[in-house]
């Protein structure tokens, strides 16, 4: 740390009132919750006062009615996984990767069509950072209130702003977006939009689970003049390791979805 900087990197900031924290009482169990200054009813704990954590350092131990719990500061992994589901998910395999497809980093302004749970929302939120922002579609209204829940649990509702939308009748709208990622059963039908409503030089990533729907979303892009165009699979095998014997695992996260991502050029 130099004279003239008075922040110190080395030490994580203090746990502040309003942000969600994790209440990690062993593996495998844990509790994701906003932090506040006063009790809270958590669903299986009761009513916990975490009061005396603000300003404390992330990790802090919290004794609470015969039990002690870690408060953390949530990973993505986390906040994943304490999603309340309702439509099938964009695995994290698939998720990270279109983040790399479509470009979002922080501060990017991102279309999504459509926001099924929130899973993927919650991805692009934490990626675009608090200086970005994502505007979600869909068609339906109860998906919208899932998701829209899910995402205000992580913490990330400032950061995306749901819109009820029917994109594949009538395309994106509200551009432009340094990208857009369409998450649909025809997003061939939301290309011309798409082009449209994202800025030169933006991409464009898909996610389609067969082959038919692969090809038709290709040609649309090659049709509307999109570069740069790549379309992937990846497929996820976790590894057992022991001492001398170490191997794959017997089951593997196989096919679930064809990542396209595409490049929008004048």
């Amino acid at each position: 740390m130099t004279e003239e900087s008075s922040v110190d990197f080395r030490r994580p900031a203090p746990l502040r009132e309003g942000e969600v924290v994790l209440l990690r009482q062993r593996e495998g169990l844990s509790y994701l919750v906003p932090l506040a200054a006063k009790p809270t009813a958590i669903e299986g704990i009761g009513v916990v006062d975490l009061g005396p954590v603000i300003g404390r350092d992330p990790g802090t131990m919290l004794p609470w009615a015969g039990a002690s719990f870690r408060v953390l500061r949530p990973s993505l992994a986390d906040l994943l996984g304490h999603l309340r589901r309702r439509a099938q998910i964009v695995t994290p395999k698939d998720a990270m990767y279109l983040l790399y497809l479509a470009g979002v980093g922080p501060g990017a302004r991102v279309a999504e069509a459509g926001s099924g749970s929130g899973a993927l929302t919650i991805v692009l939120a934490h990626a675009v950072g608090p200086d970005g922002r994502v505007v979600s579609f869909d068609r339906r209204a109860d998906f919208l209130a899932n998701a829209r829940h899910n995402v205000a649990a992580a913490g990330f509702a400032d950061r995306v702003e749901f819109l009820e939308r029917d994109v594949q009748a009538s395309g994106l709208d509200g551009g432009p977006f340094d990208a857009a990622i369409l998450d649909l059963p025809e997003p061939w039908s939301v290309v011309p939009s798409a082009r449209a409503n994202v800025r030169a030089g933006g991409r464009v990533a898909t996610y389609t689970p067969t082959y038919n729907q692969l090809e038709r979303t290709v040609r649309a892009f090659r049709s509307e003049r999109f570069e740069e165009i790549r379309s992937v699979e990846l497929l996820e095998r976790a590894l057992h390791v022991g001492e001398g014997g170490t191997r794959p695992d017997f089951d593997m996260l196989g096919h679930t979805g064809f990542l396209t991502g595409a490049r929008r050029m004048e």
